[in-house]
C-alpha cells in the first residue's frame, strides 16, 4: 500500500469518526437516548400498562389471586366498607377450585381479570400455549359467569415483547403495576403500608395478593387514608384509556395530543 492511499484511508476514517460524534451530540441535545433509538427509527418498543397519566385522583386496586381463599371474604368486606371497586386477576385453576368465591367477587361488582390458566412463565412458552392459557381462563369464566375478561396480567409479571404482542392479539389490555405492596414477602403491616403510601399517585395501579398474611390489616389503613385525600378506587378497565393513547417508556399510558 502506498503512502498516499494510506493517508486517504486515515482521512476517511477521521471524517467517519467526526460524523459519528456529531450525530451522537445532536441526538443527546435533542433528548434522544439510546433507549429510544428504536422509536426514532420507527421500531417503537411496546409496553404493558403500568400506570395512567391523569390529574384525576383515581387509582386501581388489583389483586393477584392464586393462593387459596383464607382472606378473600375479609378483603371483599373491606372493599365494600370503603366503597372501593377492585380488579381481581384470577387463574383458571383457582377458578376450578373456588367457583363460589369467583361468583362472589363478580356479584359484588368487582372486575375479574385473566391471570392465565396455570401460571406459566410467558417468556418460556410458545405462541400456541400463550393463547391457550388465556383462552382457557376466559372460557371458564364465560361458563360460570356468562362473561369473559377485558384485562390480562402476566403470571409473576413476566413478559417479553413476543409475549406482549401475542397477549394483546387476544383482545386484552395487558396490565402491570407501578405500586407494589410486596405483601407476599409478609414483612409486616407497617412496612407494606409505608411502601404503598410513598409511591401512590393519581393513575396508579396497585398490586396486592388477597391471601397474603398482612393484607387484611394493611388494606383498611391504605383505603382510609387515600379516601381522606380524595382518591377514588376504580376497576382497572375504568382507569385506563381505551383509544387515542400511547405508552411512554416507563409503561405510563398517556393520551395523544389532539
Amino acid at each position: 500500500m502506498n503512502i498516499q492511499k494510506y493517508l486517504e484511508k486515515i482521512k476517511k476514517y477521521q471524517i467517519f469518526v467526526v460524523l459519528g460524534v456529531f450525530v451522537f451530540l445532536v441526538a443527546f441535545f435533542l433528548g434522544v437516548n439510546f433507549r429510544n433509538l428504536k422509536a426514532v427509527s420507527g421500531e417503537s418498543k411496546k409496553y404493558p400498562i403500568y400506570s395512567v397519566d391523569t390529574n384525576e385522583k383515581k387509582i386501581a386496586i388489583t389483586f393477584d389471586t392464586n393462593w387459596g381463599t383464607n382472606n378473600t371474604k375479609k378483603v371483599l368486606d373491606i372493599l365494600d366498607k370503603y366503597d372501593a371497586k377492585a380488579t381481581f386477576f384470577l387463574m383458571g385453576t383457582w377458578i376450578d377450585k373456588h367457583e363460589n368465591e369467583t361468583k362472589e367477587i363478580f356479584n359484588q361488582g368487582h372486575e375479574i381479570g385473566n391471570h392465565s390458566n396455570s401460571h406459566p412463565d410467558f417468556t418460556l412458552i410458545s405462541r400456541t400455549r400463550i393463547i391457550e392459557e388465556i383462552a382457557a381462563t376466559d372460557a371458564k369464566l364465560m361458563n360460570l359467569l356468562g362473561k369473559g375478561t377485558e384485562v390480562f396480567r402476566f403470571p409473576s409479571g413476566s413478559y417479553n415483547e413476543k409475549a406482549l404482542e401475542i397477549a394483546e392479539s387476544t383482545n386484552h389490555y395487558c396490565i402491570q403495576w407501578n405500586v407494589d405492596s410486596i405483601d407476599w414477602k409478609e414483612q409486616g403491616a407497617d412496612i407494606e403500608y409505608n411502601r404503598v403510601m410513598k409511591k401512590v399517585k393519581p393513575g396508579s395501579i396497585l398490586l396486592f395478593h388477597d391471601n397474603a398474611k398482612y393484607t387484611p390489616e394493611t388494606l383498611p389503613r391504605i383505603l382510609s387514608n387515600l379516601k381522606a385525600k380524595g382518591y377514588q378506587f376504580v376497576k382497572v378497565s375504568d382507569l385506563i384509556y381505551k383509544k387515542g393513547y400511547y405508552m411512554d417508556n416507563s409503561g405510563t399510558q398517556k393520551l395523544k395530543e389532539k
